[in-house]
């Protein structure tokens, strides 16, 4: 496997952004100030730092309506580099063909206990759960198959010899937040979510914001990369596609890169992508 190519391509867009937390309902981790990321991907490419977070807790919980199987489909529409020409991440320009041409991938939602799961917090307005739904299970993402459908979309074919690099995705039983893709050639990507952040301004409309820490371990050196994205959802019951979303990826020299001060809090690459989901 081109490893060189695999880092650019995971600094263009994280393998497990979406899966692990770009659509999250209103999480008690953190409930971002109303307003804050809608205004946020209003001022896209404009962004000067990272958004307000609170530390990653628990497991996600997601709204009922996205429960079962989906065909999803997402495709790159803008991308930017805010500190251009001074600061360009390796393969910005290389990500351009990738506008416009749509990646399609399957994932799943499944029921859970509510043990180890991130309770929704309400509006106001809304009556407090009894204890028998407070019980009651839960949504959450199926990140090992989701995770290896999309990295698998992304990366089948692009070994030397034609094969898919990945092997298999795994979720830390200790961690949900935390997984683990398994590369050939005995490599590791790790990726963590640190910090995250939601809002929501109804019933059918949510905006979620999730910070990763990723490792790319058995390369010659560790590398290490931090990864923001903050997607705006909108479910349309009685339409096609039921799910859209507005989606921008933001990449951040980590504290190893030797550019890091230069760059200090402000991204140097910036991607906007579309995705639509239809029942799989």
């Amino acid at each position: 496997m081109n490893w060189r190519w695999m880092r650019q391509l995971v600094r263009r867009r994280s393998l497990t952004a979406w899966l692990l937390g770009t659509m999250l309902w209103l999480c008690c981790s953190g409930t971002a100030q109303a307003g804050v990321l809608a205004d946020r991907l209003a001022a896209f490419p404009d962004w000067q730092s990272k958004p307000p977070l609170h530390p990653a807790q628990g497991d996600l919980a997601y709204p009922d309506w996205f429960a079962g199987t989906w065909t999803v489909t997402t495709t790159l529409v803008d991308l930017a580099a805010p500190l251009a020409p001074d600061l360009i991440t390796p393969g910005f320009e290389s990500n351009r063909p990738y506008l416009s041409q749509p990646i399609g991938f399957q994932a799943r939602f499944v029921a859970e206990s509510p043990r180890r799961v991130t309770r929704p917090v309400l509006p106001l307005q809304v009556p407090s759960l009894s204890a028998a739904s407070a019980r009651a299970p839960v949504l959450i993402s199926d990140r090992a198959f989701n995770g290896l459908n999309l990295a698998k979309a992304y990366l089948d074919g692009s070994g030397k010899d034609g094969k898919s690099p990945v092997l298999a995705v795994k979720v830390d039983p200790s961690n949900p937040n935390r997984q683990i893709t398994l590369l050939r050639g005995d490599r590791q990507l790790v990726s963590t979510v640190s910090d995250r952040a939601t809002e929501s301004a109804s019933a059918t409309e949510f905006i979620t914001t999730e910070l990763f820490q990723q490792e790319f371990r058995g390369a010659p050196q560790v590398y290490f990369n931090t990864v923001e994205t903050t997607t705006a959802y909108t479910h349309h019951p009685a339409a096609h596609p039921i799910i859209t979303a507005d989606q921008v990826t933001a990449i951040y020299l980590s504290p190893q890169d030797p550019d890091y001060f230069k760059a200090g809090e402000r991204p140097v690459a910036l991607y906007r992508y579309r995705m639509e989901f239809e029942a799989g």
